[in-house]
């Protein structure tokens, strides 16, 4: 009996993972990392019944591997850290909610246990208790299963797994450049410059039109960054924008490639018949007997290669190994009779063995 094909055969439920992100967008727009505003959001969208009108348990608790995976992706980077807080949430609420039992653990790789844990102390350190007592909570529930590898290693699954495009929206920005603008910086790099003018002037061997640095730095520095994250809000909306619009243009732009080629293909068969040109029906017997003739004579120079590379054959091996020639066997040939038709000529044998002689 054949193997039944598997419902779920890939890592990521596709309509699963547009719902999760939905919500996610949703939760990005409040610009809060609460639990709340969570929890408000996932009652409007009824993501607790994902799990209604599975039946047979042995789905159902691969549609709740998949459920909690899909969460967990977003749990973990390079998304920013309100989007990992809602995935955090998402764990939450998709172990909660789930019909199996026993419940379905969540699979945590070894390598991503540094992360997690450095998103548990920068949690702490910013005083989101929120975010902690969740995260708490799963931990004491025993649901977070430690284990080597993201997903089951089985041999069925193929080779090069599909891999989920990254959501640009959600994905952290560089706030490097942010910090040193609203840090003490630049005033510590003032203050640096001013001693620096004044110890210049102090030197009498040293020219005051001498400098090595810029007397304006720390304004040029402060433009340059304030250019920058202009850039870079500009960019990102840009890139959203193209996405958008990058979806409507792909169809339009696949109808005419296809059209372009079929229009290709048929020039290709027009040109190809119209080369082809019918023999007059006085001349059709002579190309059938031209192709006879050729493909007789293509037999006649195969069968003289056969005929040239053919190895001796087991009788002339047999008369060259006994001494005999094969010029003299056609005379006389050691025959136990000999036929009517021949002369009656004393036959010899030429290499006959002398008796033994004590």
């Amino acid at each position: 009996m054949p193997r039944v094909q598997l419902f779920y055969s890939e890592f990521f439920y596709s309509p699963l993972t547009e719902d999760v992100e939905e919500l996610l967008a949703r939760f990005q727009q409040t610009d809060s990392v609460r639990y709340e505003d969570f929890s408000a959001i996932w009652r409007e969208m009824g993501l607790s019944d994902v799990f209604v009108g599975i039946t047979r348990v042995g789905e159902l608790r691969r549609f709740c591997r998949i459920t909690l995976a899909t969460a967990l992706k977003y749990f973990l980077p390079p998304y920013s850290y309100q989007i990992r807080v809602g995935g955090l949430y998402l764990l939450f609420g998709f172990y909660h909610t789930q019909l199996a039992s026993p419940p379905v653990n969540i699979r945590l790789a070894l390598r991503d246990w540094a992360q997690v844990q450095k998103f548990f102390e920068d949690s702490v350190d910013a005083g989101h208790q929120d975010v902690v007592y969740i995260y708490k909570k799963l931990v004491a529930a025993k649901a977070i299963h430690y284990t080597a590898m993201p997903h089951f290693l089985t041999f069925q699954k193929q080779r090069k797994p599909k891999r989920e495009p990254v959501c640009a929206e959600f994905l952290g920005r560089t706030t490097a450049v942010q910090e040193l603008i609203s840090g003490d910086i630049l005033e510590e790099l003032t203050n640096i410059q001013s001693h620096y003018e004044k110890l210049k002037e102090a030197t009498v061997e040293v020219s005051c039109q001498v400098t090595m640095t810029h007397q304006d730095l720390a304004a040029r520095l402060k433009d340059c960054m304030s250019e920058f994250i202009t850039w870079q809000q500009k960019t990102f909306s840009q890139d959203n924008k193209d996405n958008n619009s990058g979806d409507d243009e792909e169809k339009p732009a696949e109808a005419e490639s296809s059209s372009s080629r079929a229009r290709l293909l048929s020039s290709i068969k027009q040109k190809s018949y119209s080369n082809f040109q019918k023999a007059p029906k006085s001349r059709r017997h002579r190309q059938a007997e031209a192709v006879e003739s050729s493909s007789s004579g293509a037999e006649q120079v195969q069968e003289a290669a056969l005929q040239r590379t053919r190895p001796p054959s087991l009788r002339a091996r047999t008369w060259k190994s006994l001494g005999v020639m094969q010029e003299e066997s056609k005379l006389q040939a050691w025959l136990l009779s000999a036929p009517e038709q021949q002369e009656k000529v004393p036959v010899k044998r030429t290499n006959q063995v002398p008796p033994f002689r004590p």
